[in-house]
């Protein structure tokens, strides 16, 4: 094996055996490593569009709650089962998106305000919504994950499983699409759009694709989250803080590379809750501004290439 691949091994072992064996008896660790995760998550799907389709979003917030609000419906009012449900809140999030699909002409921060549009527009819906959506009551007692073959999902070692795994397929997802001739074009489409557009690629598709694919990737996580913590509101699911965490998360971890806005994520989420909230109980998230700052001055690229490249450097000087 090649050291990629023990890398990897290692890693899985980590995931998904020492953190549940050191740290699964603390359930306030684990919840926040669960949140921070499930941050990562949205952050690597709002990478993949940015990345790959080269379009910046300030409003996964719309595909985040659309999920949520979906899968938390179809568990409560029709009975499906919830892993089922989690599925199609990410396929609701997908169709939501295609409501949006006219802002693909729009580029730049014209396109990033539009979704931001969007994602109000959604909370404005399901606050209005009220024999559907519970309005601004929201929704209590969400079914929580299920007990399956004696073990219990919907406990806190059973969420982070749930989620870690989930991410984990994302990523897989992402870095299939990056290496095949999609991701070949997409990255062509960065340096010239017109110019792909004269060989024959279709660039609106593509970026429609991206679209799709990052909206189900983050309805998914929304879905999730309404399991986890069995409970939604508008304010909550459409929150703002689902679109601004995990580009911070994402731009400190790495946007252009696959596994960096899940590891920006965890450290950034971890940080601020482990560090700067008992230095600052109110008002905190401004050392996350701080701390993003910092990182982009220091390392353009984000943690992981510096990691990386640091590694590389040790490796390859002169004993």
């Amino acid at each position: 094996m090649d050291a990629r691949r023990i890398s990897v091994v290692l890693a899985m072992v980590v995931m998904y055996i020492a953190v549940p064996l050191l740290l699964g008896s603390n359930l306030y660790v684990m919840s926040l490593l669960v949140a921070s995760i499930a941050i990562g998550g949205v952050a690597l799907a709002w990478a993949l569009l940015g990345n790959l389709g080269g379009m910046v979003s300030f409003g996964h917030a719309a595909f985040f709650g659309v999920g949520s609000y979906v899968s938390a419906l179809l568990t409560m009012k029709l009975g499906v089962p919830v892993f089922a449900a989690m599925l199609l809140g990410g396929v609701g999030a997908a169709v939501a998106s295609i409501a949006m699909l006219p802002t693909l002409r729009l580029k730049g921060p014209y396109f990033a305000l539009a979704i931001l549009a969007y994602a109000q527009i959604f909370r404005i819906l399901a606050t209005e919504w009220k024999s559907v959506t519970g309005g601004s009551g929201g929704l209590s007692s969400i079914p929580r994950l299920p007990e399956i073959a004696g073990f219990d999902f919907g406990s806190k070692i059973g969420n982070y499983l749930v989620i870690v795994s989930i991410v984990l397929i994302f990523a897989l997802i992402y870095q299939r699409i990056r290496a095949s001739h999609y991701g070949t074009a997409l990255r062509a489409m960065h340096d010239s759009e017109d110019a792909t557009r004269v060989v024959g690629v279709n660039s609106t598709l593509l970026k429609a694709m991206m679209l799709f694919v990052s909206a189900f990737m983050t309805g998914v996580i929304g879905a999730f989250n309404a399991h986890y913590i069995n409970f939604l509101e508008p304010d909550y699911g459409f929150s703002g803080l689902w679109s601004t965490l995990p580009i911070v998360a994402a731009i400190f971890g790495g946007y252009r590379t696959i596994l960096g806005p899940v590891i920006g994520a965890v450290f950034v989420y971890l940080v601020d809750q482990l560090v700067f909230k008992s230095f600052i109980p109110s008002g905190h998230q401004i050392m996350l501004g701080a701390l993003l700052a910092g990182m982009v001055l220091f390392s353009p690229t984000g943690l992981l290439p510096w990691i990386v490249e640091k590694f590389k450097r040790s490796r390859n000087a002169p004993a």
